[in-house]
């Protein structure tokens, strides 16, 4: 029985067709989840979009850019007059406006300059299609503006006050106007001269709607 058991476990020496070639799993393919919204951006290389600098302020020609800022003008000349109050409590303020006050003198000289200057900035340039949409917005937002600094003006004259609580107010409301229109008229003008357009808070939409 021994010898039979030894003989039954004796290992016999490997063949050819005992011996197998060892099995190595070939590489799987990557998993791809449609449904994942990240693949893209994990298995796409990204590619860079082309930057493009706007250039906007060297396409507008020089003429362009001279209309637009001598529009502003046009309120800003009738603006001044708010200043009055400012003028008198800063005698020293009127030293910055000297400049400007030989033009201001000769537009002023010419009758009903006012008026032959809104009409003929809004139906020269504001209604001219053969301008350019720069050149009529800017106009335009001139237009609108100088409208708007006639309301205190009616304003004034329906109350009229003379003295107290009411007169101090419309001292301020001179006051915040005049440096308002001042704001506006610098900001507009560099703006038109860079070629840029400005955009004047509630003027520029009302100046759209009218394009």
């Amino acid at each position: 029985m021994a010898s039979a058991s030894l003989l039954r476990f004796t290992p016999y020496p490997p063949t050819s067709q005992t011996l197998k070639k060892p099995y190595f799993p070939s590489p799987s393919p990557p998993l791809r989840f449609n449904n994942n919204p990240f693949t893209s951006l994990i298995n796409t290389p990204k590619t860079k979009k082309p930057t493009t600098i706007s250039a906007s302020y060297t396409a507008v020609p020089a003429t362009e850019r001279l209309i637009s800022a001598v529009a502003y003008c046009l309120p800003f000349f009738n603006g001044l007059q708010y200043g009055r109050y400012l003028f008198v409590q800063y005698p020293n303020l009127g030293s910055l406006f000297q400049p400007i006050f030989p033009l201001l003198n000769l537009y002023r000289s010419v009758p009903y300059a006012s008026f032959v200057a809104f009409f003929g900035l809004y139906l020269g340039v504001v209604r001219n299609p053969s301008l350019s949409r720069f050149v009529r917005f800017n106009s335009m937002q001139a237009v609108v503006l100088d409208v708007l600094l006639v309301l205190p003006l009616l304003i004034q004259r329906v109350f009229n006050p003379t003295k107290g609580l009411g007169f101090k107010l419309m001292m301020m409301g001179y006051n915040f106007i005049f440096v308002f229109i001042v704001v506006c008229f610098l900001y507009s003008v560099g703006f038109s001269i860079l070629g840029k357009t400005p955009y004047l808070p509630f003027v520029a939409d009302a100046a759209d709607r009218q394009l």
